[in-house]
């Protein structure tokens, strides 16, 4: 076990107003954290910091080791895999499926000059298959419904092999069948012993995946909560945090929350 996520005294200005402040919170190898909040708590911004995609105004970030502000980021983004809606709106939409995500191991979100071996090919099947999209693989991207484009973005995520997985609202706006199918499959990876440390955001307890270990409640910028999900996700916890009566509960491994009135 190693620590993937060091963040100490993490602030983030933006317009000269703190978006996140004094944030610390730690994330080692073997944990599978979910990150929850009111909107514009800070979340998504959270998730730019571990991803190297900015750097923390003040305060220490590391990342797999490396401080941000003292690291090639460029380097250090191919040992992260991150799948977001920002990130899917630069994927060609006549991209093949199978290219949108073999790309993934350069770091490009269109096939261009790059080489590949037989062996980066058979990898990408592999995955598009564990993803459930093996018989799409010559669709044109921009075909995919939401569902089988969310799941695209998350195999495209993990086909470098990354160190850590960040997931920005991988089931937003999804149907039920296919929010519930696309939770299944992230629970299915998230339990593989060889799966990397995972981090999610979401607005509803709903859409976490069985087997998260972990919770992190923020809130104005900063952390609410945060430690051993089933003592973070509570009733009485989330109900301050968001300031309205709710009730959470556990069921079959599932979490869920409902207004108390």
């Amino acid at each position: 076990m190693s620590r993937v996520l060091d963040f100490n005294n993490v602030t983030v200005f933006r317009d000269k107003k703190p978006v996140l402040s004094n944030v610390d919170w730690q994330v080692e190898s073997n944990q599978r954290w979910v990150i929850i909040g009111p909107n514009g708590a800070g979340k998504t911004t959270l998730l730019r910091v571990a991803a190297a995609q900015i750097q923390p105004s003040t305060g220490t970030a590391i990342v797999l080791g490396q401080t941000l502000g003292k690291v090639n980021v460029f380097e250090l983004r191919t040992r992260i895999g991150f799948a977001s809606n920002a990130l899917s709106s630069h994927i060609p939409n006549s991209e093949t499926v199978l290219n949108s995500v073999m790309t993934a191991i350069y770091g490009v979100t269109g096939r261009w000059n790059e080489q590949y071996d037989d062996i980066d090919i058979r990898r990408a099947m592999r995955i598009l298959n564990e993803w459930h999209l093996s018989d799409l693989a010559e669709r044109a991207f921009g075909t995919l419904s939401d569902g089988e484009r969310k799941r695209a973005q998350i195999a495209r995520a993990v086909m470098p092999d990354p160190e850590l997985l960040l997931l920005d609202e991988p089931v937003a706006s999804l149907d039920l069948a296919a929010r519930e199918q696309t939770v299944s499959l992230i629970g299915a990876y998230a339990s593989e012993p060889a799966a990397p440390a995972i981090v999610m955001v979401t607005h509803h307890l709903e859409e976490i995946p069985a087997g998260f270990t972990h919770a992190l409640v923020v809130s104005g910028g900063q952390v609410f909560a945060a430690g051993p999900i089933e003592h973070t996700l509570t009733s009485d916890k989330l109900s301050e945090a968001f300031g309205v009566s709710v009730l959470v509960e556990f069921t079959e491994g599932r979490y869920r929350a409902r207004f108390k009135g």
